[in-house]
């Protein structure tokens, strides 16, 4: 999917240990890896659990959507902006997070994999 100007990016390399994460990979990829500290609320329950995030979310603070290259982040990041939320969208996702080097934990906090 394409979202062009409609959807916030920010780049892997922008982002800094303090920034705010949300992964909404579906359980199955979380459990295999992902960022250590990032908030976890699969895009299949996001609407459901999305008291989740405006509780852990900085107050005044941007949300960094990320999932496994892009499209589903893209997704929640544009709902998001329309809550009134500062919503980014985390170019390439895991992949590229994995491929600039940061560190992929599984949920044991084990070196994991991107899937």
């Amino acid at each position: 999917m394409v979202f062009g100007s409609q959807v916030p990016t920010v780049g892997v390399d922008d982002l800094t240990s303090g920034d705010f994460l949300l992964d909404v990979r579906e359980d199955e990829e979380w459990q295999a890896g992902h960022a250590e500290g990032a908030l976890h609320i699969p895009m299949s329950a996001f609407v459901e659990r999305y008291g989740e995030l405006t509780e852990a979310a900085p107050q005044d603070g941007k949300v960094n959507v990320i999932c496994r290259s892009g499209g589903r982040s893209a997704q929640v990041a544009m709902y998001l902006g329309q809550q009134g939320i500062e919503a980014f969208n985390v170019a390439g996702g895991m992949e590229a997070w994995a491929a600039s080097g940061r560190p992929v934990v599984d949920d044991k906090g084990q070196p994991g994999t991107v899937v």
